[in-house]
């Protein structure tokens, strides 16, 4: 169980009505809390609670139109997606109770700041080296759309600007990272066929690609999904046409691919995970066609080319500058 799930039902006689849980883990929560309903924009915590509570969790970037007398919002890594979420919620509680939960590393004091805004708010709980906040939403807010809480920037690129939107929790969000940088600056030779953009976050990738390789057909992929519509939006605001799918990494691919392109995550919340990542270089030769090209960016200090060498039987380093590395193999 979760630790932030066990200082919730350390109090469960609060939780025992129709509660909206956004943003749960993917435990055993919605059994301990039976009228409780969830809203996660994880993919693969999608996957798993809807296998175990069918039709009691919604997917997606939107809160869930379901009835609730009483929300919870599991504190995420960004401050702008909690103040989003919170904002998101209150609007519908007006004179209810607002809940706050997370972890003391995981910034849940700096986000209890953001309760004020609404009312008074108090902690219930320190345990599990997690915090618990309420709130009685006395000050119901107008619920702010969320496109309007985009970033947009422009990259200035050799053949003209590029426009990207990145909504609040995606990754660099209203920023270009210096890894994705660096490997835009080495997207030179690639065959044209499906292209893969991994982790595509805002979308950066995928559309210089399509931009550069208009025939190429490219598919983006997130396991967030506030990052899916980010890579929507970029495409939009620059008049570009790619698929792009919500999935639990890199089995959620298509096959048969030319080049799959990443700057692979290895975070889940303020926590390290490698799984995604690890899974990616193990499995790139099931998904890529004889003579198809894995081109990615990492940090130096992260130990991906033996997995690549294993996977794909080469492993060539383009390019390290600034703390990264570019990685090149090619399926035989």
């Amino acid at each position: 169980m979760d630790p932030r799930s066990e200082v919730l039902l350390r109090q469960a006689e609060l939780f025992q009505g129709s509660v909206l849980l956004a943003g749960l883990p993917a435990d055993d929560l919605l059994g301990q809390l039976p009228q409780a309903h969830g809203w996660t924009w994880h993919a693969g915590d999608q996957a798993l609670l809807e296998a175990r509570f069918a039709g009691r969790n919604q997917h997606g970037v939107e809160p869930p139109q379901v009835p609730f007398d009483a929300a919870v919002v599991f504190m995420p890594k960004s401050r702008e997606l909690a103040a989003y979420l919170l904002n998101a919620l209150a609007s519908r509680l007006a004179g209810r109770e607002l809940y706050l939960v997370g972890e003391k590393r995981g910034g849940i004091e700096g986000g209890a700041k953001l309760l004020q805004a609404f009312g008074k708010p108090r902690k219930l709980d320190s345990a599990r080296h997690c915090q618990l906040w309420q709130v009685t939403v006395d000050n119901a807010p107008a619920a702010t759309p969320l496109e309007s809480l985009a970033e947009r920037f422009e990259l200035s690129l050799a053949d003209g600007p590029l426009q990207i939107v990145s909504l609040p929790g995606v990754f660099s969000h209203g920023r270009l990272d210096r890894g994705t940088a660096l490997l835009l600056e080495h997207l030179g030779g690639l065959a044209v066929g499906p292209v893969l953009d991994f982790g595509c976050g805002a979308g950066v990738i995928g559309s210089i690609v399509k931009r550069r390789y208009p025939d190429s057909q490219v598919t983006m992929l997130d396991v967030d999904a506030f990052a899916v519509a980010s890579s929507r939006l970029t495409l939009a605001a620059n008049g570009l046409q790619a698929e792009v799918i919500s999935g639990d990494g890199i089995d959620a691919a298509p096959r048969d691919l030319q080049v799959i392109l990443s700057n692979p995550p290895f975070h889940t919340g303020v926590h390290t995970d490698y799984n995604a990542s690890e899974t990616l270089l193990k499995k790139s030769a099931e998904h890529l066609r004889s003579g198809g090209e894995l081109r990615l960016v990492a940090n130096t200090f992260l130990r991906y080319q033996p997995y690549i060498q294993q996977a794909l039987g080469n492993c060539k380093t383009l390019i390290e500058e600034q703390g990264f590395r570019i990685y090149q193999a090619k399926r035989g």
